[in-house]
């Protein structure tokens, strides 16, 4: 996954929705964080791990790997706006034998320690545990990012009309 790549296409987004909302990119951070934790909650709900009283299946995959990247877009985003986009390398992480369950209460809790004290160490481990998470959900780096590019073009053609 090339996520140089990535961020560019990100910060391609973010600059054309700040120009035509008339937003200042410094002043969202904590709305960008909300919208990450709302995005992970949709993805824990896509995948249905943590409802034991259910036998209803995960959604489909096609489902699970969109919500994924909707969060990878925001995580993204804010790391542009620490200035990590320029020189931010990514590095496979470890494989882990922890439950879905354990690794989503890992992202959350990274979300917030990033949220109380924003630094590019607690970034790190933030996209770390949610690159982990992509991982426990089995998705290979080449689905992320060309699932990540058809949601980059949706999110494009939504603010060309109006979203």
């Amino acid at each position: 996954m090339d996520l140089l790549h990535l961020f560019k296409l990100q910060k391609e987004l973010d600059e054309r929705i700040l120009r035509e909302h008339g937003l200042e990119p410094k002043k969202l951070l904590k709305e960008k964080m909300l919208a990450l934790l709302v995005e992970v909650g949709e993805l824990a709900n896509e995948t249905r791990c943590f409802k034991y009283w259910s036998n209803k299946p995960s959604s489909e995959r096609s489902v699970v790997l969109e919500e994924y990247v909707d969060g990878l877009h925001f995580i993204l985003s804010i790391g542009i706006d620490l200035g990590v986009d320029k020189n931010f390398l990514f590095y496979k992480c470890a494989e882990t034998d922890t439950t879905t369950v354990q690794v989503f209460l890992d992202a959350y809790s990274k979300i917030i320690r990033f949220q109380e004290q924003p630094s590019i160490t607690n970034y790190i481990e933030l996209f770390t545990s949610y690159l982990r998470l992509g991982q426990t959900l089995e998705f290979s780096q080449d689905e992320i990012e060309q699932a990540y590019l058809a949601k980059n073009e949706v999110n494009h053609e939504r603010q060309t009309q109006g979203y």
